[in-house]
């Protein structure tokens, strides 16, 4: 539970980040930046695997970078069940992806993984 909640909190700093930094997202109110945090990673948790598995030949011709693309659709998709959170397309939604990506891959290397 203790790691779901770094993980938002992780999730919400980079979604705010990506908000200062891309054009065409933006969030209402710090609740719906929480709220989208938290929606985000459930469904990073259920319905990304499945799309990574969908995708599989595309991300390996693909060399991996179709996964930019994955990860962008699952941010479109929680700024569609979420009305405090905007994301304008595809390219801001990639934008997110990278800027969130970045700042999770950072917060990991500080972090650490417990699990063995």
């Amino acid at each position: 539970m203790l790691r779901f909640i770094v993980q938002a909190v992780v999730t919400a700093l980079g979604l705010w980040l990506s908000a200062q930094v891309v054009p065409g997202v933006d969030f209402t109110s710090g609740a719906s930046l929480a709220a989208a945090a938290v929606l985000l990673g459930l469904i990073n948790a259920v319905v990304r695997p499945i799309l990574v598995i969908v995708t599989f030949p595309i991300t390996v011709v693909t060399l991996g970078l179709f996964l930019l693309v994955v990860n962008a659709a699952t941010i479109g998709l929680t700024a569609v069940l979420l009305g405090g959170f905007v994301v304008d397309g595809l390219w801001p939604g990639i934008g997110a992806a990278i800027v969130t990506g970045v700042v999770s891959w950072i917060a990991g290397a500080f972090i650490g993984d417990d699990r063995k």
